[in-house]
């Protein structure tokens, strides 16, 4: 296969094949003789695993080092599971965070009326509960 009959089986662009042979993640495609890239089975399982990896979130130095024991038939399933693991801790924390932003959105929400008042609490929580100063006008320049 070429390289756009590649990313048609795999669902990875061209752009993000060449990417992943030039960083190392994909083991090098064999070439014809004319230097273009041929694509097999297994370089597409492996262009699959990536973008489903991506999927799930892992980074780059996690997929390189999923690739690696899924590439080696002698692991232990216990190194996979310690990245996913680690991985999922990172997401639950990031989960967290994100849902502890979107209630204090939401209390702060709430609480404003959202009127023609100027008052907000939202921009009050913002800015830690300081008004702007007052504006002062620009000044003119002359002579230039």
């Amino acid at each position: 296969m070429n390289i756009g009959q590649a990313s048609k089986a795999s669902g990875v662009t061209a752009k993000m094949i060449r990417y992943y042979d030039e960083i190392g993640l994909v083991q090098p495609a064999s070439r014809t003789d004319s230097n273009y890239r041929e694509y097999g089975e297994r370089e597409i399982n492996e262009l699959r695993f990536i973008k489903r990896a991506r999927s799930l979130g892992f980074s780059m130095v996690e997929i390189t080092q999923l690739l690696s024991l899924w590439r080696d038939r002698e692991r232990p399933s216990r190194d996979v599971k310690a990245i996913a693991d680690r991985h999922l801790g990172d997401l639950e924390a990031r989960i967290a965070e994100m849902q502890a932003m979107a209630d204090t959105l939401r209390h702060l929400s709430h609480c404003c009326a959202g009127d023609d008042r100027p008052d907000c609490p939202i921009l009050a929580d913002l800015t830690g509960g300081k008004e702007p100063g007052p504006v002062r006008p620009k000044r003119r320049r002359f002579g230039r």
